[in-house]
């Protein structure tokens, strides 16, 4: 088969790889639809280190079961349409044990540390698998996954009806985090660098935008850093009246630093907390997807077919657009 290859960090290239085969309680799916994140950015420059390669990245996909391995939980079947977790949890270390497997000390995730879907086929295990309805698109499908660490982060920040937000970037994530705080009954203001990427989350109904934090003449209730910069990090956090609270859901590279105002926090009573990736949170991501309750239309705004990653790549780290995707079947497989 076909498939976008890494063999090392800054080599990259599309060229025949062996199809899958199913293992004991995996199923093979035909990629419809896969997006890039900026995780596989940092995978394709060398700067997330849990990668081996050589790999197939592609972590954000959807897809058509063709293939059932040997004791396969449940009523699978070939045809079955699908959107895929991507979290590879060992299920026995202590936070997997404790209910945080998104912090399993043996950690692992399709596209991430194991071939993903950036190729036409992929094998996973059949319980990472969600049906979706014949409504959902393939690209809708492969939305699931960064909507679902949206949902994550809402729960570990909170939101009650009525509070100022301010979400920093205007990026897929930024947007997906507008949308779900909205829903909460938030009031959000959205901050990018990039202003025509506001004009995207005035659509969506963020009550201000603008191109600088400071601009806005206001304290808020809460904050969302989307960008993992920690300019940006440090200045959502000295937009908090007292008693507010900081989720820092953005990735930010592992030797970056931050400086905040101990006093503050103390004196304050500031909350700081972080967002890593899918806690049970897919189930619930693709509900609110298929439901229409996210405006996709609005975030999916580049395809590729699977010959082209390497210009995805490039469109991706450009900014130019948004959220992009590969489609292994040819852009016309929607």
């Amino acid at each position: 088969m076909r498939a976008a290859i890494i063999d090392r960090p800054g080599s990259i290239r599309v060229g025949e790889v062996p199809d899958p085969k199913p293992g004991e309680g995996q199923l093979v799916v035909k990629v419809g639809a896969c997006g890039i994140c900026g995780t596989d950015l940092h995978i394709a420059d060398g700067h997330f280190p849990p990668t081996p390669y050589p790999i197939v990245p592609g972590h954000e996909f959807a897809g058509e079961v063709v293939e059932l391995g040997a004791d396969v939980p449940g009523d699978w079947k070939v045809g079955d349409r699908v959107a895929v977790d991507p979290s590879l949890f060992c299920g026995y270390c202590t936070p997997c044990r404790s209910g945080h497997g998104n912090l399993c000390e043996n950690w692992n995730a399709t596209g991430d540390t194991v071939d993903g879907a950036f190729a036409e086929y992929v094998a996973i295990p059949a319980h990472t698998a969600y049906r979706m309805p014949d409504s959902m698109t393939w690209q809708q499908g492969a939305l699931v996954e960064p909507v679902s660490c949206a949902v994550h982060g809402v729960r570990q920040i909170g939101v009650e009806a009525g509070e100022r937000f301010l979400v920093v970037g205007a990026g897929t994530m930024g947007l997906l985090m507008q949308q779900l705080l909205q829903r909460g009954g938030a009031r959000v203001s959205v901050v990018d660098r990039n202003a025509a990427r506001l004009e995207r989350a005035t659509k969506l109904g963020a009550v201000a935008v603008s191109t600088d934090v400071a601009e806005l003449d206001q304290r808020f209730d809460a904050a969302v850093d989307c960008t993992g910069a920690a300019p940006a990090i440090e200045a959502a956090f000295d937009s908090l009246r007292r008693g507010g609270r900081l989720l820092v859901f953005g990735v930010a590279p592992a030797e970056a630093r931050i400086s905040v105002s101990p006093f503050r926090i103390y004196n304050d009573e500031i909350t700081i907390v972080g967002s890593m990736a899918v806690l049970h949170s897919y189930g619930a991501a693709l509900d609110l997807v298929a439901s229409g309750a996210i405006d996709t239309d609005t975030l999916l705004t580049d395809t590729l077919p699977l010959e082209e990653f390497p210009a995805a790549l490039d469109l991706m780290r450009s900014g130019a657009g948004l959220k992009v995707q590969v489609l292994p079947g040819g852009v016309d497989a929607k």
